[in-house]
């Protein structure tokens, strides 16, 4: 049985809005700040889910990686590359900026369920897609690096609140990986 997990770059305050500034937000650019090295590599500790899961985007994060990652060359570079990714969208995307990269049309919350069945899907970024699964009860773990920063403003994880049982945590660089399950 796979799960659905939810894996963000998150301040303290709760905000996961424009880690890299690419957005142009007054306060993007938070997880940058911490220098390239804490946003370099397998931060969330994805490991196997790199070879046997899949990577679920929304069309907007998706052709923010597409443009980004094909490019990069380091080992988990190529691991994400040759990942298994799909993108939910109902507009057209270019497939072939990214490779192993398939287009979920229909329901996603009912392909992700059935995927879901048999393997790990991860989704990174792409906050309505993390809505739509977290206000559904749906996300069985999440993956959350944590800065040490705060921001003051931007859409946050839980806007209404929320309680995580925690699994782990680790010193991740100038951050902290949490990863949780929703409280019980």
């Amino acid at each position: 049985m796979g799960r659905i997990i939810v894996a963000q770059f998150i301040t303290l305050d709760g905000v996961v809005e424009d880690p890299d500034g690419s957005d142009g937000t007054s306060f993007g650019g938070w997880a940058f700040r911490h220098g390239r090295h804490s946003v370099a590599g397998d931060k969330f500790a994805y490991g196997p889910i790199l070879q046997t899961g899949v990577f679920l985007f929304g069309r907007n994060t998706w052709q923010h990686f597409s443009a980004l990652w094909p490019g990069r060359d380091d080992p988990f570079a190529q691991a994400l590359n040759a990942a298994d990714k799909a993108v939910a969208t109902r507009s057209g995307v270019d497939l072939g900026r990214w490779q192993n990269s398939r287009v979920v049309t229909d329901d996603v919350y009912e392909w992700a369920r059935k995927t879901a069945a048999e393997r790990d899907i991860a989704i990174i970024g792409s906050g309505s897609l993390v809505d739509l699964f977290r206000d559904a009860g749906a996300v069985d773990e999440y993956r959350l690096l944590i800065f040490p920063s705060a921001t003051g403003a931007g859409r946050r994880l839980f806007p209404d609140g929320s309680r995580l049982d925690v699994i782990s945590t680790d010193q991740v660089g100038p951050g902290v990986l949490l990863i949780g399950t929703p409280a019980s």
